[in-house]
C-alpha cells in the first residue's frame, strides 16, 4: 500500500473519444501532485505542475521528480507538446525551464502572472526582477484554447489562491490546482499576497458547474487523520455531494468566514520565499554573481 512518504504514480485512463489519459505523480516532500495529460490517439502530452526538488534546509536543488515524470513519458511512448503550470507555486519550485530545455516543448502559465510578479517585486524590493514574457512562451488569458494532440484544452481563470491561478479543462479532465482539495479535506488556502477567499469561492463554483462526471485533479494532498495514502482524483459529482467545505447547500459567506479563520492560523510554507523568486522566472535561478553562484533574497520581518 502506498503512503504519504512515497512517490506514487497512478493512471486515470481515457474514457473514450475526447477524453485524455492522465497520470498523477505524487511528490511526498511537498504533498504536490504532478500530472501528465495525454491524447490517446496521437500520444502527444502536456506536463502540468512538475516540481524541481528543493531542500529548504540546505538550499540544494535536485531533479528526481522531473526525471520520474520524463521516465513515465518515455515508458508510455508519449511526446511532450506542452510544459504547463497553473500558477507560481508557493510550496514547490517549478521545473518549467528545465523541462522546456529537456523536451523542446513550449512552457506556459496564466497571463495574470504579470500582476503576481509586480506584487512580489515590491515584497522582495527587486524592481524589474521578473519578466514573465521573457520566461514563458505562452501566457494564457481566460477562455483561451489550445490543443494537446487532437484534444482541445480550455483555460479557466480561477483566482483566489493566487490572483492569477488558472484551471486547464481537457475533455472530461480538469486540473484544478490549489482550489479544491480531496472531498474528505475540502479546499485550499487563500491568504497569500493577492489571494482572496471570496474569489476562491467563485472559482470553485465555476469548477463545480462543469459536467458531473468531469474528473477533477487537485494540486495537493496531505492525507487526513484516518487516511494515510495520497489521493488526488474525484468527480464534480463527488465533490458536490461530499466535499467537506463546499458540497451542495454550503452558504457562501459561511464558507468565506471559515476559510479566512482557518487561513489565519497557517504558517508560511517553508519553501515560499525561495520558490517564488525562482517560479516568477519560469523555474530559473537568479543570474549568477561574480563568483559564479546564484543567490536568493529573503525579506526579514516581512511576514
Amino acid at each position: 500500500m502506498s503512503s504519504l512518504k512515497e512517490r506514487v504514480v497512478r493512471h486515470s485512463p481515457s474514457r473514450g473519444p475526447g477524453s485524455p489519459d492522465v497520470w498523477g505523480i505524487y511528490e511526498p516532500d511537498t504533498g504536490s501532485i504532478q500530472y501528465v495529460c495525454a491524447d490517446p490517439a496521437t500520444r502527444k502530452a502536456a506536463l502540468i505542475d512538475v516540481a524541481w526538488n528543493f531542500d529548504p534546509k540546505n538550499y540544494r536543488f535536485s531533479t528526481g521528480s522531473m526525471d520520474q515524470v520524463l521516465d513515465l513519458v518515455r515508458q508510455n511512448g508519449l511526446t511532450v507538446e506542452w510544459v504547463l503550470d497553473t500558477h507560481p507555486h508557493a510550496d514547490h519550485v517549478m521545473a518549467s525551464a528545465h523541462l522546456k530545455e529537456r523536451t523542446g516543448a513550449p512552457n506556459a502559465i496564466g497571463a495574470k502572472v504579470h500582476e503576481i510578479a509586480a506584487l512580489w517585486e515590491e515584497i522582495y524590493n527587486m524592481p524589474g526582477a521578473f519578466d514573465p514574457a521573457r520566461d514563458f512562451d505562452r501566457l494564457f488569458e481566460e477562455g483561451e484554447t489550445f490543443r494537446i494532440g487532437d484534444l482541445e484544452v480550455q483555460v479557466m481563470l480561477s483566482p483566489g489562491h493566487t490572483l492569477g491561478s488558472i484551471t486547464y479543462v481537457c475533455g472530461d479532465a480538469a486540473f484544478t490546482h490549489d482550489t479544491l482539495m480531496q472531498p474528505d479535506v475540502g479546499t485550499s488556502r487563500a491568504d497569500f499576497p493577492g489571494g482572496s477567499a471570496a474569489q476562491l469561492w467563485d472559482s470553485i463554483q465555476a469548477i463545480l458547474a462543469l459536467p458531473p462526471q468531469t474528473r477533477l485533479f487537485v494540486g495537493h494532498d496531505y492525507g487526513t487523520a484516518t487516511r494515510d495514502t495520497p489521493e488526488w482524483e474525484a468527480t464534480v459529482a463527488e465533490h458536490r455531494a461530499g466535499n467537506q467545505h463546499v458540497k451542495d447547500g454550503t452558504a457562501r459567506e459561511e464558507w468565506i468566514a471559515r476559510r479566512e479563520a482557518r487561513d489565519a492560523t497557517l504558517p508560511l510554507p517553508d519553501r515560499i520565499l525561495a520558490a517564488l523568486q525562482v517560479n516568477l522566472r519560469g523555474g530559473r535561478l537568479p543570474p549568477a554573481e561574480a563568483d559564479g553562484r546564484a543567490y536568493l533574497k529573503l525579506p526579514v520581518n516581512r511576514f
